[in-house]
């Protein structure tokens, strides 16, 4: 289930496997559109919707206006026959939408879904940039970073590299940033007014504002600037902080409002402009809104000029895999999608994941970047979400184009995934059950196993079964021994409870409660026990219940 933003909500109830449930009824004036593949109740822009027309029609602003009762009709994008219909608020919306779509000449018809930022602000004291370099500050685990501090020794970056900012635009002031934003030189240097390099756009000389229409992408919230830091802050200059890549260009490019959500209309304008105006990597922390063929589309013309789009997981503790979260989730191979973990190595406690949708992890929690001063008087705060770990990604794709400026997407994303750092504690979370690492994805080098990962242990047979489907009310312990053993994972061949309300604990021979799961977990070691003895607690509640557990084997040291 996606966490949406939201204004003006009421408050009613709902019943569901007998249980009560608080539901949020949006005002009329938010009202939210769920008619598109993959959405229940999507966040959309009352009475507007995205229309692609068919290439041998071509669109009769009046006839539309007049034949549909829109109030306002817009081009969104020429080379696509993209345009917007804007229809009266009042009109219920999956009827305007269904008008639409009997309209022979519209080939796609999507609502103007709204995106939000990926952010989850925690405290806000400087810390120092653990993600880049891990030598166990704040209570973390030494070594788990990015590695950028050895990659630093084979590649720093390149201006020749240009990565867009999708985002809430960038203080391109800041003195972390300047000397790293991008310029379009064709703007810079014509005259003022004047769409100089004719790509549709006046003076848009450090990127574009699309959600405000006008061509300054200065940051009025935060976020995105808090993304570039993190990406390509300057170097060795004796400022501030420094970025993954220390000398890259950053395309700014703002969608997201003040307010930190933008429209779909506005996400497709901006990766189109990202790749028209030569981005090599977009970054992209952002999410929300249901499937959409339009804005995958938008990627996908973004693919065939051989560009890099990354993605933020998403920050609601969801399965990618079964729920998908878009745009991280669209099947599309120039994608990378990124979760967030915490310094001790631990997937963060907010962070989607998908053992096969999902594709590494990067440091996502408590990180230190740069803010407009007029956000933080001093420049520079410290948050968290997935929006912070894929910056982390993008900055090490920006080194990977800088070492070889012939390599375009495929080789960028196979280099990230293959060179990830496994991690017990990502195993089966993400596809390359690591973290990204700068070091290993230049170097070539192959990374070290894990040696806390049961997966890289001495296994044994064990067995452990509860019924198929356990008992209402259940209170069932089952005990597994591996004699001798200093350490033990027990593998479950199939684990399945309802989630949140059927839970299984692991217990060692203290009595200390090690782990608790609940819901999916086939095909995964369980918490690791010091000792030899594991017991394993099932307490199931009055409803709904699940298939069970089957261990197959247990992994020892």
């Amino acid at each position: 289930m996606r966490n949406w933003f939201a204004v003006g909500t009421q408050w009613g109830s709902l019943m569901v496997h007998g249980r009560m449930f608080r539901v949020s009824a949006m005002l009329a004036t938010i009202l939210s559109v769920g008619i598109a593949q993959g959405s229940g109740m999507t966040e959309a822009v009352p009475g507007e919707f995205l229309v692609k027309v068919k290439k041998t029609s071509e669109l009769n602003t009046k006839k539309t206006m007049s034949l549909f009762g829109a109030t306002e009709v817009r081009l969104v994008s020429q080379p696509q026959n993209i345009y917007l219909i804007k229809k009266n608020i009042l009109e219920r919306p999956e009827f305007a939408m269904r008008s639409l779509q009997a309209d022979s000449n519209f080939e796609i018809v999507e609502p103007n879904y709204i995106y939000r930022a990926n952010l989850m602000p925690n405290d806000p004291k400087l810390t120092d940039l653990w993600g880049l370099s891990n030598f166990a500050q704040k209570g973390g685990k030494a070594g788990v970073d990015v590695g950028a501090e050895k990659a630093w020794d084979i590649q720093t970056g390149s201006r020749d590299v240009v990565v867009a900012v999708i985002d809430t635009g960038m203080d391109y002031t800041h003195p972390d940033l300047a000397a790293n934003a991008w310029v379009n030189m064709a703007e810079l240097n014509g005259v003022a007014g004047v769409d100089d390099d004719g790509n549709g756009y006046v003076d848009d000389i450090h990127g574009y504002d699309f959600a405000n229409n006008d061509a300054d992408p200065m940051d009025d919230h935060g976020h995105g600037t808090h993304c570039s830091g993190t990406i390509g802050a300057k170097g060795n200059d004796g400022k501030g902080i420094v970025g993954v890549s220390w000398d890259v260009r950053i395309m700014a490019i703002k969608f997201l409002t003040a307010e930190g959500s933008g429209t779909l209309e506005n996400a497709i304008k901006s990766i189109d402009y990202a790749t028209a105006m030569g981005a090599h990597i977009q970054s992209n922390s952002w999410g929300g809104g249901a499937f959409t063929q339009l804005l995958k589309e938008a990627i996908e013309r973004a693919r065939d000029k051989n560009v890099l789009f990354v993605a933020a997981a998403g920050n609601e503790t969801n399965d990618n895999d079964a729920n998908p979260s878009y745009p991280a989730s669209y099947d599309l191979p120039n994608i990378v999608s990124v979760a967030a973990l915490d310094n001790a190595g631990k997937l963060a406690y907010f962070s989607n994941y998908g053992r096969t949708s999902v594709h590494v992890a990067a440091p996502g929690v408590d990180i230190t970047s740069s803010v407009p001063k007029k956000i933080k008087a001093e420049g520079y705060d410290t948050w968290s979400g997935t929006s912070m770990a894929a910056p982390h990604v993008s900055g090490i794709a920006a080194l990977l184009k800088a070492n070889d400026s012939h390599a375009g997407y495929k080789e960028i994303k196979s280099k990230i995934i293959d060179s990830a750092r496994s991690l017990g504690t990502l195993r089966n979370k993400v596809a390359s059950n690591g973290i990204a690492n700068a070091y290993y994805a230049l170097s070539g080098e192959v990374p070290p196993l894990d040696m806390e990962d049961p997966y890289n242990w001495t296994t044994t047979a064990a067995s452990a079964e509860s019924a198929h489907p356990y008992k209402n009310n259940a209170a069932e312990s089952f005990v597994v021994t591996v004699p001798g053993a200093k350490q033990v994972s027990i593998y479950f061949e199939r684990f399945e409870t309802e989630r949140g309300y059927d839970v299984v604990e692991f217990v060692d021979s203290t009595g200390k409660v090690v782990g608790k799961w609940s819901g999916n977990h086939n095909g995964e070691f369980a918490p690791t026990v010091n000792g030899d003895t594991v017991t394993i607690n099932l307490k199931s509640d009055g409803n709904v219940n699940g298939f069970g557990f089957i261990v197959t084997k247990a992994a020892f040291k």
